[in-house]
């Protein structure tokens, strides 16, 4: 799943410069689309997952 083209659709777009803070802020704006029932249950899940995914992938720790 891109998560950016997900979050494009509503006119979000996240760059801070540095990936692993790209990926922090996007999780933020998913949850804030999902309470707002914006999103359906099984995009985000989709959408989450790839963002823990890409997360781990760039050396995050894991939470």
């Amino acid at each position: 799943m891109k998560v950016r083209e997900l979050l494009k659709r509503f006119n979000i777009l996240v760059y801070t410069g540095n990936p692993l803070d790209d990926i922090v802020m996007m999780d933020l704006e998913l949850d804030d689309l999902f309470e707002s029932k914006t999103v359906e249950d099984d995009e985000f899940r989709l959408a989450k997952l790839a963002l823990r995914r890409a997360y781990r992938e760039l050396g995050g720790d894991e939470e």
